[in-house]
């Protein structure tokens, strides 16, 4: 070990996401995590509204989790699925399927949710070719979407600040507008009844600027979450999904943050009835627990990509660790959960609580707009002149000051708890977040 990393032990972790410098005058570090709480290395204990990353959603350290990466560690640590594999594998896939709308039967695991959407656009295009449309290779995703950061989920991905250090990305890329309108639209609980038309942008597009023929896919989070929580006007994946239909053009959904419970289904295609051609997923897929990511698609991709010789590889794509033993056992601990203790059905139960307490920030100080759905929400604040962001960085500093962590993305804030949250949970979530924004200039 050198002097200057012995001297400095932070800095050799080049943190994501993070203004590294600042954060490690003063880390925010835990050590341990239990149901709605992590635990400082201090032992402070704070209330956790974002399931760690908008993944934890049956709790930190269930122990029937724990219990089932141990047990599977313990007998298979790791095997290769290139050309070999292992039984949970198979019977994670099967179950994840039966979670996923009727039709979409085919599972390809990855790592991340990043992975599961680069799987998703490749598997478009790859369909296409098989079926003789080569020419079919454009994607069309949406403003303030968030589809992770590998190339081509950045490059369907709409938001400019995490693109900026990284052009040129994919060519071949279109982006539809947000589908949101505050001056129509504001202070909504669930979905807006204004703004089906946004989705006749896409006909626009297929018509006026580029030849359908050339579509791959449409890609869009069924509720936009790391932009803002933005869910979907009523009518408008229904529209998309007939524009999409009358063209040949798949429709992609970005499951990540929506899937396994967040708004009270096994998927948001569920709880909204539309069903995509592919959906992405990853975080509650293990409730966080273990990396992984998984692409589900229609039979009929699998099909049509399948259709040669039996002994050539269908599709030359996959992951070191795709399916990876300790990622299945905690898959399929965390499925046995969700349907166990009916996390889905308490959701629902849960979410006009939410919305409810959710809404209550409206008229308090600095906020502009309050969006929720199911158990997640998303609160606008009015930026400070000349320093867009600050009033929201000052807000989630202050809210972990009181004992709370709430994510803040520029002056929005972002909340997502685990799915075990309690009523008297979320009124002190609301109640505190009010305290703070009364407290912050």
């Amino acid at each position: 070990m050198t002097a200057s990393a012995s001297e400095k032990p932070l800095d050799a972790f080049w943190m994501p996401f993070t203004p590294n410098r600042v954060f490690k005058q003063a880390p925010r570090l835990f050590v341990r995590a239990q149901g709605m709480h992590y635990f400082t290395p201090e032992g402070g204990r704070i209330l956790d509204t974002l399931a760690g990353l908008w993944c934890v959603n049956v709790g930190h350290g269930d122990p029937r989790i724990v219990r089932a990466i141990q047990a599977q560690a313990a007998e298979l640590d790791f095997v290769s699925s290139f050309n070999m594999s292992h039984p949970l594998a198979f019977e994670v896939a099967a179950r994840l399927a039966s979670f996923a709308p009727a039709g979409l039967s085919r599972v390809f695991f990855s790592n991340s949710g990043s992975e599961a959407v680069d799987t998703a656009l490749k598997i478009a295009r790859a369909y296409h070719r098989a079926r003789g449309e080569g020419g079919r290779i454009r994607f069309i995703g949406r403003a303030k979407a968030y589809h992770g950061v590998g190339w081509g989920g950045l490059s369907v991905g709409g938001l400019a600040r995490h693109k900026r250090a990284f052009t040129p990305l994919l060519g071949d890329v279109d982006h539809l507008c947000l589908p949101y309108d505050p001056q129509q639209s504001a202070f909504t609980r669930g979905q807006p009844q204004y703004g089906e038309h946004f989705a006749d942008e896409l006909e626009s597009l297929l018509t006026t600027v580029h030849d359908p023929a050339t579509v791959a896919a449409v890609i869009v989070e069924p509720v936009t979450g790391s932009g803002g929580v933005y869910p979907p006007p009523k009518g408008y994946l229904e529209r998309l999904r007939r524009i999409c239909d009358r063209h040949g053009i798949l429709l992609i959904f970005d499951e990540v943050i929506t899937g396994f419970g967040r708004l009270g289904a096994s998927f948001a295609a569920r709880a909204l009835d539309v069903t995509p051609d592919m959906i992405c997923c990853a975080k509650g897929l293990t409730s966080g627990a273990v990396p992984m990511g998984a692409t589900i698609a229609r039979e009929a991709i699998y099909e049509a990509i399948a259709a040669q010789p039996a002994s050539q590889i269908e599709l030359f794509h996959g992951y070191t660790y795709s399916a990876h033993p300790l990622a299945c056992a905690a898959a399929l601990a965390a499925m046995d959960i969700y349907e166990h203790d009916d996390l889905f059905g308490r959701v629902r139960k849960l979410a006009p609580v939410w919305a409810d307490s959710a809404h209550s920030l409206q008229g308090k100080r600095h906020v502009r707009d309050v969006r929720s759905i199911g158990l997640l929400a998303g609160v606008d604040l009015q930026p400070r002149e000349d320093a867009a962001g600050a009033r929201g960085a000052e807000v989630g500093q202050r809210c972990f000051d009181a004992g709370m962590l709430v994510r803040n993305s520029g002056d929005t804030l972002l909340l997502s708890p685990p799915l075990i949250i309690s009523e008297e949970q979320i009124a002190h979530v609301f109640e505190t977040l009010g305290r703070v924004l009364a407290a912050t200039p």
